[in-house]
């Protein structure tokens, strides 16, 4: 291989990461963006419970709850760290916290958006009042 096309080749390899990077990151917002929604009335009713809590402050079934979840997913919409709080949604029969979460977005008692999880991040819905 001669000089110059090592030289060309090494040009083009960081073309190839920004546009890969780009593609990555549009995929990405685009599914941020698709998130599905689920209706308040339609989630299991330990999740209703859940809900409920978050909006009076409390009480909570873990101590781990309302504590921050850092969205290392990407999989909700981008926001300033400490934004959002992660709550654990019961699951009946399991004695450890299960997999379902609520993950709520804004203040705590007036959250902008919560988000429903049955499968630990994997993926979310919106809730809809």
């Amino acid at each position: 291989m001669t000089r110059c096309n090592i030289l060309r080749r090494i040009k083009t390899v960081p073309m190839l990461v920004v546009c890969l990077w780009v593609w990555v990151s549009v995929a990405l917002a685009a599914q941020v963006d698709n998130l599905s929604e689920v209706r308040l009335s339609e989630l299991p009713a330990q999740a209703i419970r859940v809900y409920a809590a978050v909006h009076q402050g409390g009480p909570f079934a873990s101590e781990k709850d309302g504590a921050v979840f850092f969205n290392r997913e990407r999989l909700l919409p981008q926001k300033v760290r400490g934004y959002y709080r992660e709550y654990t949604v019961p699951t009946p029969g399991l004695k450890n916290r299960g997999l379902r979460r609520l993950v709520c977005g804004g203040p705590p008692r007036i959250p902008d958006a919560c988000y429903y999880t049955s499968d630990h991040y994997q993926t979310f819905r919106r809730v809809v009042p």
